[in-house]
């Protein structure tokens, strides 16, 4: 049975780990239905002049800034 000479530190564990076996995979994209920009996906669009930007902007403005009134 193969037994270590040295114990392995959690520095080189992790590096081990990481190798090209666990690569990340490559970030998907898709484009934005209005502006046709390439968005990640599940995400809003980051253009500033594009419609789906400002509506999910302002309707997360609106949730958040009655949740705070309401805390104080």
């Amino acid at each position: 049975m193969a037994v270590p000479k040295k114990k392995v530190s959690r520095s080189r564990r992790n590096m081990r780990r990481f190798s090209a076996a666990y690569k990340l995979e490559v970030i998907t994209t898709t484009t934005c239905p209005t502006c046709n920009e390439l968005v990640r996906t599940h995400r809003v669009c980051n253009k500033p002049d594009c419609i789906n930007a400002r509506s999910a902007r302002t309707k997360s403005k609106s949730k958040s800034g009655s949740g705070a009134s309401a805390r104080t």
